[in-house]
This record gives C-alpha cells, sequence and structure tokens, in this order.
C-alpha cells in the first residue's frame, strides 16, 4: 500500500472515530453519525481501504478508546446490545465501496449505500435480538424504523459528497 493510501486510510479512520461519539440516544440504540462516516469511507477509498478503515476503527474502540456512541468504547461494547451494529460496519462499507469510483454512476453508489444499510440492520437488528430476546417487529421497531429517515439522509449528503471529494483527491 502506497503512503497516500495509507494516509487517506488513516484520516478515514480518524474520522468515524470523530463521528461515532457524537450521538443522541433515542432508544436502546441511539442515532450516531458514525453512519455516514462509514459511508463516505467505502466511497470515497473503495471496498478493502474503506473497510480496513472501519476495521481500524473498531479496533480502536475495541482497546478502550471512547470512539463509539456516547464516548464510550471497550470489548463489553462490541459484546453489548449495539455491538452488531458496530460489526455491521464492516459489511456496510465493503458494500458501500463496490460503488464507489469517479467513473461509476451516483446512482450506483447511492444504490450500494442502500445495500449495505440492509447488511448493517440485519447484521445489527439479530444481533438485539439475541441479545434482548425480543421479538423480530419489537425489534425492527426500536431498531430500524426510526433510523430510516435519517439514513436516507446521510446516504443522499454522502452520495453527493463522494464524488467532488474522490475527484479532488485523485488529481493528487
Amino acid at each position: 500500500m502506497k503512503t497516500k493510501d495509507m494516509t487517506l486510510v488513516a484520516v478515514m479512520a480518524a474520522l468515524i472515530c470523530v463521528a461515532g461519539p457524537l450521538s443522541i440516544a433515542i432508544g436502546p440504540i441511539p442515532l450516531s453519525l458514525a453512519s455516514f462516516a462509514v459511508y463516505l469511507a467505502g466511497a470515497i477509498l473503495g471496498w478493502k481501504k474503506g473497510t480496513l478503515a472501519v476495521l481500524i476503527y473498531l479496533l480502536i474502540g475495541m482497546v478502550g478508546v471512547p470512539v463509539f456512541s456516547g464516548f464510550s468504547g471497550g470489548l463489553q461494547k462490541l459484546a453489548g446490545v449495539t455491538g452488531g451494529y458496530l460489526v455491521g460496519y464492516l459489511p456496510c462499507a465493503l458494500i458501500t465501496g463496490l460503488g464507489s469510483g469517479e467513473d461509476k454512476s451516483p446512482w450506483l453508489l447511492g444504490a450500494c449505500m442502500v445495500g449495505g444499510t440492509v447488511a448493517l440492520y440485519v447484521i445489527g437488528t439479530a444481533w438485539f435480538m439475541i441479545q434482548t430476546h425480543n421479538t423480530l417487529a419489537a425489534s425492527m421497531g426500536m431498531c430500524v424504523l426510526p433510523f430510516l429517515p435519517g439514513d436516507a439522509v446521510k446516504i443522499v449528503a454522502a452520495t453527493l459528497i463522494a464524488r467532488p471529494v474522490t475527484k479532488a483527491i485523485n488529481k493528487m
């Protein structure tokens, strides 16, 4: 990996670390800006480097640095009810990254972000159900439905931001 690539991965991991703690508790699952940063990581860096940036973020949080929602960190956060959503950031970045690149359609990128979000919701909600013994309907009501409008806005914003940033990076 080139120095430029390592720097971009580190910067994107840092962005996720800054965005992750910024959250609003709206129930058992907080509303966080981390998913927006994960979309940007995949969209700007591509699937390999974007997923690596997310992995670095998770490792930083696992060792106890307070980069998860509500300025928390540690393995207990990953083992808790929101841990599936944290783990779900990996396939979210990977799937989002499949639509990245300045030569690809913004519609494809947006569709890949939606696909990544579906993977994030599936993993996170299944994990939540196992932890809490809630039904699928109750879990969807707490963990998915309240987040759909915000995630739609994040996807549109990340799609609009990604292409000009990618072009600027590619000129460097």
